[in-house]
């Protein structure tokens, strides 16, 4: 199994998008890349801890390449606006990939090419990961557990998502 961490703003539906793609075995939601230990989400919504919204995302690579899960997040994320993803605005959704494994960086970094190209600001990371703290038993799974919670990712954006993996 192979990990990568993914700030696509709001870990609820960045989380179910990964959900959705065979080849996922497991996402985990939580806290990466800020300046505090073990921060709750109380702690990342005052915009002071530098952490992001981030999904861990653990894959089978003979099932899903990390190319094709940079697509599907590609897909779903506005590159071209710093620390805000659809109505959430703040630091901690801030859009990211962040990486443990340094031979990850060149397939990570032709992807970033291929979306800079497409014009306009570009405002997401890309940085290996510092830390990450799992979020609060409640955010796990939260939109499976809640089906009619919030998600700044619209239906056919997760549409199109599936459509990637057909």
């Amino acid at each position: 199994m192979r990990e990568i961490y993914f700030a696509g703003g709001c870990f609820w539906g960045t989380e179910k998008l990964f959900r959705l793609i065979p080849g996922v075995v497991r996402t985990t939601v939580g806290y990466a890349n800020g300046h505090t230990e073990n921060p709750g989400y109380r702690d990342v919504c005052t915009d002071t801890t530098g952490h992001r919204e981030t999904v861990r995302v653990e894959y089978d690579p003979a099932a899903v390449s990390l190319s094709m899960l940079l697509r599907a997040f590609f897909l779903v994320v506005d590159p071209t606006v710093a620390n805000r993803q659809g109505g959430d605005v703040g630091s901690q959704y801030q859009t990211g990939v962040y990486y443990t494994d340094p031979a990850d960086r060149p397939t990570l970094e032709e992807a970033f090419a291929r979306e800079r190209q497409k014009g306009g600001p570009f405002c997401v990371e890309l940085l290996p990961l510092r830390c990450f703290y799992p979020a609060e038993e409640y955010h796990q799974d939260y939109l499976t557990k809640n089906p009619t919670g919030y998600c700044h990712i619209s239906g056919a954006e997760l549409a199109a998502v599936k459509k990637l993996f057909e």
